[in-house]
């Protein structure tokens, strides 16, 4: 028998059998055991049995794969990110859907790999000279309409890209001397101004280029990434003009962070060029002009390279030059597209992914299919180009009169459809070749891959601390 204060009284506590007999052992060796137990007895006793805690680990193992399974299902429906890089599968469709019909995301896979590969570049800018004769390719003058003065224009305010009819723009396709809208078009009024206006200086410092390397960023839509100087020749540096195109926007937003002109206005290898009053509300259609259109640009330029602004250039310009152009005896280079080469197939995934207003990309495919744009097909001998889908981000070109007009047809329609220029690219091509089947173009189609060794390729600007310099 123990004893067990309650209220402050001393009370008997009965307890039987072996169990009483050890409690009231371990109670009559000191009182802090009593108070131990007392503790223990304050619990429901049936948590102290075998069976409570096989439940508690049941429940616990439930819970965890509720939770797993939840976060399989999650990973599963999420699909592809990036770009969405996922070719479509199956056949592609004989007619893009109508814009009121449902459009499914693609279906989930592994994300697809994609890597540079080796480029038979000379092993130095002293070793490659230019080929004699090289720039003896069709030859034709090529002037540009400057201000809008036909009365055919329904609207007296500026377009950048002026007001086309169909039947100029038709005539626009023939390699022959004439003059056409290839933007900076300014309005019928004396005061207008077509947009995208540069500084004097900066004009000046870019008429002196023979050779240029050009992107932009506009609206602080990417980081600044400067060229990798140490993979730069001497000579390149002297030579090339590196200009990165800028809104004012942006300019204040790099100079935050770190990026801020020198008293020659360069951040590195870039030369950094404020353009105001921006010809587009649509950047990206805005980022088209200095893309499409370095020759207006640029205008005693020879030769000129474009690369997206989400990219770092890793190699001397020269020796891209002597190589894409030079050697392939090519006026024009861009790389194939990584996944897809039918234009088919680019128009569904800009639907299915939202790349731009469904009735306008519906509305310039249908055009294009009505004036004989027909499907890639990988098998036919006779396929002008390896693909009919470009991986845009990175052009090599001769400033040649073909290479112009090119240029500037591409450029016009975008101007006159969506900025989503893969999707006019093939069309361009095709119509400019058919229209001119004694005049040829020399277009040189590299892989991706090659590409993709060329220049080091980011994502477009999602975080807030900006990548080393």
């Amino acid at each position: 028998m123990a004893l067990f204060k309650y209220n402050g009284e001393w009370l008997q506590e009965r307890r039987g059998g072996l169990i009483g007999a050890i409690l009231n052992s371990v109670v009559a060796r000191n009182e802090q055991g009593s108070r131990v137990a007392r503790r223990g007895r304050r619990f429901p006793r049936n948590l102290l049995k075998p069976s409570f805690f096989r439940w508690l680990l049941l429940l616990l193992a439930v819970l965890f794969f509720c939770v797993f399974a939840t976060f399989v299902l999650k990973l599963l429906s999420n699909g592809n990110e990036e770009e969405k890089h996922l070719p479509l599968s199956g056949e592609v469709l004989e007619q893009v859907s109508s814009y009121d019909a449902p459009l499914t995301r693609p279906k989930s896979k592994r994300r697809k790999q994609h890597f540079p590969c080796e480029v038979g570049l000379a092993a130095a800018v002293d070793n490659i000279l230019e080929p004699k004769n090289y720039m003896n390719f069709t030859q034709f003058s090529l002037e540009y309409v400057e201000r809008e003065v036909n009365p055919h224009a329904n609207s007296p305010q500026s377009r950048f890209g002026g007001y086309q009819t169909l039947n100029e723009r038709k005539k626009s396709f023939l390699a022959r001397n004439q003059t056409i809208r290839c933007g900076f078009v300014k309005g019928m009024s004396r005061l207008s101004s077509p947009g995208f206006e540069l500084s004097e200086n900066d004009k000046a410092y870019m008429n002196t280029c023979r050779v240029a390397v050009s992107s932009c960023i506009f609206g602080s839509s990417d980081f600044l990434r400067r060229p990798t100087s140490r993979l730069i020749s001497e000579f390149s540096k002297k030579n090339v003009c590196f200009v990165m195109f800028v809104d004012e926007q942006t300019l204040s937003k790099l100079s935050s962070e770190g990026h801020t002109p020198d008293e020659k206005g360069h951040v590195g290898l870039w030369k950094i060029v404020v353009v105001r009053n921006l010809p587009y509300l649509d950047m990206r259609k805005t980022g088209k002009v200095p893309k499409f259109l370095s020759h207006r640009l640029f205008p005693s330029s020879r030769y000129s390279i474009w690369l997206d602004s989400k990219m770092r250039l890793n190699t001397d310009p020269m020796l891209i030059i002597e190589f894409f152009l030079w050697r392939m005896r090519a006026e024009y280079a861009i790389s194939n597209h990584y996944d897809r080469h039918c234009v088919w197939e680019e128009v569904l995934q800009n639907k299915r992914l939202n790349k731009y207003n469904h009735t306008a990309i519906d509305e310039q495919f249908m055009f294009y299919q009505s004036d004989g744009l027909r499907k890639f097909n990988p098998s036919d001998p006779n396929t002008p180009l390896p693909s009919y889908v470009p991986e845009g981000s990175f052009i090599i070109r001769a400033h040649t009169p073909m290479s112009n007009l090119f240029s500037c047809l591409w450029f016009n329609e975008v101007d006159r459809f969506t900025s989503r220029d893969q999707l006019s690219f093939a069309y361009t091509y095709l119509k400019l070749t058919r229209m001119n089947p004694d005049k040829p173009f020399h277009l040189n189609m590299f892989k991706d891959c090659e590409r993709r060794a060329l220049a080091k390729l980011f994502r477009h600007r999602l975080l807030s601390s900006p990548p080393p310099p």
